[in-house]
């Protein structure tokens, strides 16, 4: 997906409209000409009853436009239609027919143009998102994008498919009707229309307390669907520690609040169509009386007088209908308010002139610091170290040293501002180097690594979509899984479940691992991705490793000293500092943190504790 990112780039709810409309106008351009044939038909039927009451049932001389008296003569008169009056029946089920034919190319053209502007949305969203930056997602709750992506979507569609292109017909309904209404009787017209200022008066008065309603109401629903998400992604969690009730009356009281907000907005819309009951019935009321008397002073036919209660009855429902639009174009406007924050969200992109050099460089950490958005205090603090080309790299810390944030770094996931260090590769600095070529030399397995809902072959394949079965299972085989695999009854087609939950934690991490060695690139990062094996488990991936990995530059993240003491060198981290590195043995000489920790973890194996088993 190739937009443009620029915070301005959607400056009011209507351009982002008619972006997504893009593709989708033609058929909403065809589905108002169709609305406006469809309420030209249906004023043509009454004027035609009321000349069938008035000039062949009754004798009023009929006051027909020229070429509708030419034809009249055509077909024999007056007299001809009172001896057949079946003919005008025939005109008017013609007429009838041809109205309803438009209507359905009108809803035709209507649900075809919805269905693109949904997709068009849907695509743009989800394109969009993927590209923007993973700060992002931190800021963001999941549940309240998923919530913005459907919702949100589909009160748009609505809004669009029903209420826009209804404001169109009524427009035509409403002009065409006082139209006819005037040519016949202007006092009546005056009696119908002089409500219709009053309906939308009432209508506008509603539309910014619906507007806060719905806002609210969204805000709320996006609470209550990040707690389902969360309650539904880690279900096992919820179980494994018994939270089943608390959960539920977290979910219960989140649902209250929602509940409670949409039962104030139904209000809110229940007086809005009660008091349009009362202003209609008043406005039917007075069409009504005003006919009726004119009727008995003889200004009025019969004839006449059904047209205009007629005409009356259509504009009923469409000046409702106008009221309607005014109040849920509230609601469509927070949802596209709500979208546009999305939209807006700059993208990650490229510095002007990035470069793809060679990614086999000595990689080096200069007077590095960095704080998270929000964070009271530096996660790093003036870090510096040299990984050089081709070696293997340990580094141990306890939780919250910035291990982990290293490696993001690294791979561009957050910013690195100028004023605090600099990041490079074979000398060249990662903020000039292209995203794509960076991170597609980069390969990382997280300590929890997602699985995606397919088989085990597809998610370790997923990175290569070149890669062969022969080279899937090579890096099995490197990661110790392949036996596991193997002992499945469908082998590599065996489907993992949604982010992997039929796994244990320690083939879920087996299986991330093949899921980098297949890449092959020349940085490999193992962000305690060994934490959920055994230690021979551990010992036999990390042999394999060293035999396979070739000249690639490995990092090594780990709370487990045997894991980092065959490294070239072992970096120490201490609340975002580097306060120790070198060998193993240098380390051990030093009797700093790293040999405490050393002295811990050993004085455990020898009482026999050893180290967890996979589950």
């Amino acid at each position: 997906m190739s937009n443009p990112s620029n915070n301005d780039r959607f400056k009011t709810n209507r351009q982002l409209l008619l972006y997504f409309l893009h593709g989708a106008l033609p058929f909403f351009g065809l589905s108002a000409c169709f609305a406006a044939l469809v309420s030209l038909f249906d004023m043509v039927s009454p004027k035609i009853i009321s000349f069938m009451v008035d000039s062949v049932i009754g004798e009023e001389a009929p006051a027909l436009p020229g070429p509708l008296t030419a034809l009249l003569a055509r077909a024999g008169g007056i007299e001809a239609l009172r001896q057949q009056p079946l003919r005008v029946a025939i005109l008017v089920a013609a007429v009838g027919a041809l109205a309803a034919l438009c209507r359905y190319f009108f809803r035709a053209c209507n649900a075809r143009g919805a269905e693109k502007l949904t997709r068009r949305m849907r695509d743009e969203l989800f394109g969009h998102i993927l590209y923007l930056p993973y700060a992002w997602f931190g800021e963001n709750s999941i549940g309240d994008i998923i919530q913005r992506c459907t919702s949100d979507v589909e009160t748009i569609k609505r809004f669009v498919a029903q209420q826009l292109t209804m404001l169109v017909r009524t427009i035509i309904l409403i002009v065409l009707a006082v139209g006819f209404m005037a040519g016949i009787n202007t006092k009546v017209m005056l009696a119908s229309t002089l409500f219709i200022p009053v309906i939308i008066g009432y209508s506008l008065f509603f539309h910014v307390r619906v507007g806060a309603a719905f806002e609210k109401a969204d805000i709320e629903e996006g609470k209550l669907s990040t707690i389902a998400q969360e309650n539904l992604t880690g279900v096992r969690v919820v179980r494994a520690f018994g939270r089943e009730i608390y959960e539920r009356e977290r979910f219960a009281k989140q649902n209250d609040v929602y509940t409670g907000f949409w039962v104030h907005l139904i209000r809110l819309l229940s007086f809005f169509w009660a008091s349009g009951d009362v202003l209609t019935g008043m406005q039917n009321l007075a069409v009504l009386l005003t006919g009726a008397v004119l009727c008995v002073r003889n200004e009025l036919t019969p004839g006449n007088y059904i047209a205009l209660v007629s005409y009356n009855l259509m504009l009923t429902w469409p000046v409702r209908m106008l009221g309607r639009v005014i109040t849920e174009m509230s609601k469509a406007g927070i949802s596209l308010e709500r979208l546009r924050y999305i939209m807006n969200a700059e993208e990650e992109k490229d510095r002007e002139g990035a470069e793809e050099p060679p990614m086999t460089g000595d990689i080096c950490f200069s007077h590095v610091s960095f704080a998270y958005k929000g964070s009271p205090s530096p996660v790093l603090t003036d870090v510096s170290f040299t990984i050089p080309a081709g070696k293997t790299v340990g580094i141990l810390g306890g939780t919250g040293s910035g291990k982990s944030t290293l490696m993001y770094l690294l791979e561009h996931l957050y910013d690195l501002p100028p004023e605090n260090g600099k990041i490079t590769v074979g000398g060249h600095d990662i903020a000039g180097i292209r995203l794509s070529h960076l991170r597609r030399n980069i390969g990382i397995v997280l300590q929890e690594p997602f699985l995606f809902s397919r088989t085990l072959k597809e998610n370790i394949g997923i990175a290569r979509e070149d890669g062969s079965m022969e080279e899937i299972r090579r890096a099995a085989v490197i990661a110790s899984i392949d036996e596991t695999i193997a002992s499945f009854s469908d082998g590599y087609e065996t489907s993992v479940g949604e982010r992997g939950m039929t796994l244990s934690g320690g083939q879920k991490q087996r299986t991330a691992i093949a899921q980098m060695l297949i890449r092959q690139t020349p940085i490999m990062i193992f962000d305690d991705s060994l934490s959920a094996v055994d230690a021979e488990t551990d010992l036999r991936i990390r042999q394999a490793l060293k035999s396979a990995t070739g000249d690639a530059t490995v990092i090594l993240i780990s709370h487990r000293i045997t894991t980092l003491m065959q490294a070239d060198q072992i970096l120490v981290l201490e609340n975002g500092r580097l306060i120790e590195q070198g060998t193993h043995r240098e380390l051990l000489a030093k009797n700093g943190l790293y040999r405490k920790n050393y002295d811990l973890q050993t004085a455990g194996l020898e009482e026999g504790g050893g180290d967890d088993a996979e589950g």
